[in-house]
């Protein structure tokens, strides 16, 4: 962001530029503003695949995989993080609150050379089970101490729960929640201010943390730990008031050059996606915005990444910038590695689904090529540009599926469209032909 704002493109820069198809004086303009981001920690040891988040860019994915304290296997972890990676994440977080999470960041953050996020509270927790045999006994410093490490170990981006007050933690016991809290890192930071009486840390010591932030290079995530944990519970006052605070933080953050994105909420009724985008927005500017899902419905259970693809689909055709997956785990257990990749694709369809509507002349340049392959009968192609091409190639090859470009396929066999009306495949010839001649008389004309 400081280079942004004194005219200069930095390596980054020019990549997310290319890559994004935006001129290197937009992209600039818009990092200087706090608009979009590029997360990229100046300690991070490999070359990782930067990318830009927000105004006027792709929509972007997130994985979050990692352990829990009642399972944890390091090598499953680091083959989904190769999932997430092969799959077209865009960027992942480690959420790992169980096992030595100093080697499980060190082996995750080697096995993803993409942007990479963490939870530094999850850190705090740990320590307090290790050290005090009780996470609610950790100090101040434990939770700055936490952010540190994170910024120092070469993490791109931290969650961090500082928009939620002692003020805010108190009215937690007087507003009635269907679902509660259901964000961790919100019920542990509600539960320490709530038993000592203390203001979050993560909130008093802010610009203490946006100093280590500026150091490193180190990326916000605002979090939202009172995000709504079922549809009942939607923009209550407890969600709104957090929001408030924390679009007053980034402006803050930004006065420090350091980057920022807020986060959104996790459970949001599908009338209510599109409002929840524009009410955000109207709180917190141009800042990017990273929403978990919204599940758009509580009861799709084994089916999560499926109802909150939805909601992702239509918040990013509102304007969010990063989507965070869910998989089909969510609510019923750790992810598995098939979960992850589920839960990824789902949500690459979104996210192109989103950027169909926010920028439709880029985004429908793979739907005209996949169209016209469908249209010429040529498999081989079709399957290329499928979201997943393994599996788009084992479907059709069922059944006795015949070999080869121009046949149908099983569905339709001999009644294929492209069969018995030949000429609609000649379309894309004849519109190529038709722009030609215009070409050829424009230039005449000149």
């Amino acid at each position: 962001m400081s280079s942004a704002r004194r005219g200069i493109a930095t390596e980054e820069m020019i990549q997310v530029a290319k890559n994004e198809d935006v001129t290197i004086d937009y992209l600039t303009h818009k990092i200087a503003n706090g608009s979009v981001i590029i997360p990229k920690n100046n300690q991070r040891k490999q070359e990782i695949k930067v990318v830009g988040i927000g105004k006027g860019l792709k929509t972007k994915v997130n994985v979050n995989i990692g352990t829990s304290t009642l399972y944890q296997n390091i090598e499953e972890e680091i083959t989904k993080a190769q999932v997430a990676v092969k799959y077209g994440g865009d960027t992942i977080m480690d959420l790992s609150d169980g096992g030595d999470l100093d080697l499980i960041r060190e082996k995750l953050l080697d096995a993803a050379p993409i942007t990479f996020g963490t939870v530094p509270i999850y850190q705090a927790y740990a320590y307090g089970v290790e050290k005090y045999k009780n996470p609610l006994n950790i100090t101040e410093d434990d939770f700055l101490n936490a952010f540190e490490k994170h910024a120092k170990d070469g993490v791109d981006y931290t969650t961090i729960h500082s928009g939620i007050t002692k003020d805010i933690a108190k009215r937690i016991l007087e507003v009635r929640r269907h679902a509660g809290i259901v964000s961790k890192g919100g019920t542990i930071t509600a539960a320490w201010m709530l038993k000592y009486e203390k203001e979050n840390p993560y909130f008093q010591h802010f610009d203490y943390m946006c100093e280590i932030a500026k150091k490193y290079d180190v990326t916000f995530s605002l979090g939202d730990a009172l995000r709504p944990g079922s549809i009942l519970d939607s923009h209550d006052e407890l969600q709104v008031a957090e929001m408030i605070n924390v679009s007053r933080l980034a402006k803050r953050a930004h006065d420090y050059d350091v980057q920022v994105m807020i986060e959104g909420p996790g459970h949001v009724p599908l009338n209510e996606v599109a409002a929840n985008v524009r009410l955000a927005k109207s709180l917190i500017g141009e800042v990017p915005y990273y929403v978990l899902g919204p599940l758009v419905t509580d009861i799709a259970a084994g089916y999560d990444h499926i109802a909150s693809a939805i909601g992702a689909a239509i918040s990013a055709s509102e304007g969010v910038d990063l989507l965070c997956y869910l998989t089909p785990a969510e609510h019923l257990a750790l992810p598995s590695v098939e979960d992850v990749k589920e839960g990824l694709i789902a949500y690459r369809i979104a996210a192109h689904a989103g950027d169909i509507v926010k920028m439709r002349d880029k985004a429908i340049k793979w739907d005209k090529e996949i169209t016209k392959a469908r249209r010429t009968l040529n498999w081989q192609r079709q399957i290329e540009l499928s979201i997943n091409p393994e599996e788009a190639e084992r479907i059709h090859n069922r059944n006795g599926q015949h070999d080869g470009n121009n046949v149908p396929c099983t569905m339709c066999g001999g009644a294929c469209v492209y069969i018995m009306l030949p000429q609609q495949r000649k379309y894309e010839d004849k519109i190529e032909e038709q722009n030609l001649e215009t070409t050829i008389n424009n230039e005449r004309i000149s």
